[in-house]
């Protein structure tokens, strides 16, 4: 196998299966349908909902993490923002409510969102919210006796969609696989963050537009590159919405390890494949072929 087919199959590999997909489909449009019964008298299972996060900007590698945006009625909002006290823990119980009525699988309301997990191992992360004039959300947050927050996930996943076709759909590859880093290294850093800088990261990388064929290099750079951030930057932007993305902790140092195991794996890769497969583990995990 060569370097394209190795990094060509750890992709594959990084990849929710078919099955997974389709029971995921399932769940939510099961949901959107109750949830469109109770709130607009609809049978739809489409409408007034979307994928948010990760799994909506098409980077997840994990199905313990499928967010989900419910769009309520404005009159919804007015109800609950009336609430002498914590309105919004009783926005989310209402909804948790209606959820309830379709799935009976463990169930819960927690700061900002309802958790939905299932026995197989998925877990949907459902936020109601009501969308504004300028398209963005806003939604409850129970914490601290509550109030109320806004989110803008929608320009997120169109720049990220479009910037992922124009780059030859390494971008999303890119944060797939850091991901799977960041799982083998225990690395402090949230989905965005990864996304984000992946997104900046390829903005200037000469091989943007390459083949399977550069990824040892894509690798190395991306590498590199996180390595340089400044330590004392606390946040970011994200891409399309421009909204906050925070620092959840260090990743420089771990970033600097794994740009020197490239540099090795790289020097390896002609005349002793096996060992610079076995480097390539050591920083994206066995999801990587061996």
């Amino acid at each position: 196998m060569s370097v394209s087919n190795w990094f060509e199959t750890f992709n594959q590999n990084l990849r929710m299966s078919t099955e997974t997909v389709d029971a995921i489909s399932y769940r939510y449009k099961r949901i959107t349908k109750q949830l469109n019964k109770d709130f607009y008298n609809s049978d739809s299972d489409t409408y007034h909902s979307f994928y948010a996060g990760s799994y909506g900007r098409g980077t997840d590698i994990l199905v313990s993490d499928i967010d989900m945006i419910f769009q309520l009625p404005y009159s919804e909002y007015v109800k609950y923002n009336a609430y002498s006290g914590n309105g919004q823990s009783s926005l989310l119980q209402a909804v948790k409510t209606s959820i309830e009525k379709t799935y009976k699988s463990s169930m819960k309301a927690d700061g900002q969102v309802i958790i939905i997990s299932f026995t197989d191992g998925i877990v949907f992360e459902l936020v109601p919210a009501f969308i504004n004039t300028d398209n963005s959300y806003t939604f409850a947050d129970t914490n601290k006796g509550g109030s109320w927050k806004t989110t803008n996930p929608k320009p997120e996943i169109a720049e990220m969609t479009a910037k992922n076709i124009l780059w030859n759909r390494n971008l999303k590859r890119l944060c797939r696989m850091a991901r799977a880093w960041k799982y083998k290294w225990d690395v402090p850093m949230g989905g965005l963050l990864i996304d984000t800088l992946a997104y900046n990261f390829m903005k200037g990388c000469e091989y943007k537009d390459k083949s399977y064929l550069y990824y040892d290099f894509i690798s190395r750079d991306f590498f590199k590159f996180l390595s340089e951030q400044n330590y004392e930057q606390n946040y970011w932007l994200s891409p399309g919405a421009n909204q906050y993305v925070w620092r959840k902790g260090k990743f420089e140092y771990k970033a600097k390890q794994c740009y020197n195991l490239t540099l090795e794996a790289i020097t390896k890769e002609k005349d002793y494949p096996t060992t610079a497969k076995l480097k390539w583990r050591e920083i994206y995990g066995t999801k990587f072929p061996s």
